[in-house]
């Protein structure tokens, strides 16, 4: 009897986050149920129409990653002209900032609960973006889990498809080596130039919000990198 072949490993996507949904609160659940047809959007449903998501024509800067929601409700507050878009996979962030949404009257902010970079390859259209913000990333600092980090060529890539002509891509972090590897994959990828003559890290811009993640690395003693890159 011929041995048999064992069936080939499916591949496994290599991701860069962990699900760590943590307590879900029934006020935070309360806001995503009952919030969610007005600030939820489904991954499900290919290219969204933005326009038609937001009610009007305007410009759509998405942030991957927000965390507890405080830059994307501040930015969206200080700019009604603009309408933000929001991803984040932990459902206890997306239930409070909707619920801080809905308690402050923000409207120009959609919000999905998914992986960003399935976001950008299924349900984002080429250039339809004026901006993306990615700011303090996990860093995978453990040299074996570097691969996966989300900053990687072909993610950039993909992330500088989406934005118009002149759309900005900005990045913060506060691990001085994946600040390095970002420097690196953003100047590599032609459809970007770095709005730092010198090509290298920006000033902190003034109207970046100071988030959670780096107040907690300024008192571990980490310093700041951003990168702001603009589409060609």
């Amino acid at each position: 009897m011929s041995e048999q072949k064992k069936p080939p490993e499916q591949h496994r996507k290599i991701r860069s986050f962990v699900r760590r949904e943590g307590r879900f609160t029934p006020a935070q659940r309360d806001a995503f149920e009952r919030l969610w047809p007005t600030y939820g959007l489904d991954p499900n449903q290919g290219y969204w129409d933005l326009s038609e998501q937001f009610g009007r024509e305007a410009p759509v800067i998405l942030e991957l990653g927000f965390g507890d929601g405080r830059v994307l409700r501040m930015q969206a507050a200080r700019d009604p002209a603009i309408d933000f878009l929001g991803v984040e996979v932990h459902r206890p962030g997306v239930g409070r900032l909707m619920r801080e949404l809905d308690e402050d009257d923000i409207l120009n902010v959609r919000l999905a609960c998914t992986d960003g970079a399935e976001v950008l390859a299924n349900n984002i259209a080429d250039r339809s973006l004026s901006g993306i913000l990615i700011f303090f990333p996990d860093p995978w600092h453990k040299k074996r889990h570097n691969k996966r980090r989300l900053i990687q060529p072909d993610f950039i890539r993909l992330a500088a498809s989406r934005l118009k002509s002149g759309g900005i891509l900005h990045m913060a972090t506060d691990w001085q080596d994946y600040a390095e590897q970002m420097l690196e994959v953003l100047t590599a990828e032609p459809a970007l130039v770095n709005t730092i003559r010198d090509g290298g890290f920006a000033k902190r811009p003034e109207g970046r919000p100071v988030t959670k993640y780096e107040e907690r690395g300024q008192r571990l003693g980490h310093g700041v990198w951003d990168l702001v890159f603009k589409k060609r």
